[in-house]
């Protein structure tokens, strides 16, 4: 089964994907005697783009976790240390992370990842619990995950080196449908399903509409077929236990036109080029300001740790975990 649906995919005009300057609320003075009119103030410009954008493009980290970084001290522009993200850079700053320069960007590329239950979607758990990171092919580059899913859930997990894409396909406004399997406990009926056609409202929160299909019963538990296009924190597991059942398996099967389909537990698959370029389409390529001229580079090591050094102390592909 292809990991990629053929249908075309609609794209969404997005005006918040870029960071705007930050301007200070000034309140109005009183009004005093007309004064002779004064030449309006040409509008300050900004060149390049902010800083956490720049190294979440190179694929180090997501733009929040790079603003932790900065506020770590972790990364200098120009040979000082910053401590503030509020700063724009230029292909002719010089940017370091850990000590290490920023990789020059690589073309853009994007992953499915068969993510079992167990592993969680963050760079670094607090608590110690594996990341899917921990569990990447060694010839994989530095990645960054398209939005997260919990401990528990399984299925397609979709993962770049494109900080700008990742960004863009998990915008609600982007509107991709997300496809999951589900088993919970308890009963429904296909016409209670069906009023989520309309969108829900739980303990205040607005939850969009949702596609829902009740596919078999077995023994204590139901089968059901999700779709839904907002992808909000626990959103499948509220919405269901809002209707009386509890959700004791969940799998995601697509994401937008990327399929699961027949990828095993634990293993990667990248989507080629031309595929990715096709469905994205030119609005939110020109949104995310994604690269596919550039080639593709080696994978680099971890930042602060010598290539060799980095290699040997990462696990053998054929020792990872399996899920």
């Amino acid at each position: 089964m292809s990991p990629v649906d053929s249908a075309p995919v609609e794209t969404h005009a997005d005006a918040d994907f870029d960071d705007a300057p930050e301007t200070d609320a000034v309140e109005a003075a009183p009004k005093a005697a007309p004064a002779a009119k004064a030449e309006p103030a040409a509008p300050e410009t900004y060149e390049g783009e902010r800083i956490a954008k720049a190294i979440a493009r190179a694929g180090i980290a997501s733009r929040r976790d790079v603003e932790a970084m900065i506020a770590e001290g972790r990364i200098t522009l120009n040979g000082r240390v910053l401590d503030t993200p509020a700063i724009n850079v230029t292909d002719a700053d010089a940017i370091t992370v850990d000590g290490e320069p920023l990789p020059t960007r690589e073309r853009t590329r994007l992953w499915i990842f068969h993510k079992p239950r167990g592993l969680v979607t963050t760079a670094r758990d607090p608590e110690g619990r594996q990341t899917v990171f921990e569990v990447m092919p060694e010839e994989m580059p530095r990645v960054v995950a398209i939005g997260r899913l919990d401990i528990n859930t399984e299925g397609l997990l979709l993962l770049t080196n494109d900080g700008g894409l990742a960004k863009v396909i998990a915008h609600p406004d982007t509107g991709w449908l997300r496809r999951y399997r589900v088993r919970a406990f308890g009963d429904i009926t296909q016409m209670e399903l069906d009023q989520l056609r309309k969108g829900v409202t739980i303990d205040g929160m607005e939850y969009g509409p949702v596609e829902a299909t009740l596919d078999r019963a077995t023994g204590d538990n139901v089968w059901l077929t999700l779709g839904l296009r907002e992808g909000k924190n626990r959103e499948v597991k509220r919405i269901l236990e809002h209707l009386g059942l509890s959700v004791n398996r969940l799998i995601r099967l697509s994401f937008g036109p990327f399929q699961l389909g027949d990828l095993e537990v634990g293993l990667t698959e990248e989507i080629k080029t031309k595929v990715l370029k096709e469905q994205l389409g030119k609005g939110l390529s020109a949104q995310a300001g994604v690269d596919f001229e550039s080639p593709v580079r080696e994978p680099i090591a971890p930042f602060g740790a010598p290539k060799k050094e980095a290699q040997a102390e990462r696990p053998r592909r054929d020792e990872a975990p399996r899920g």
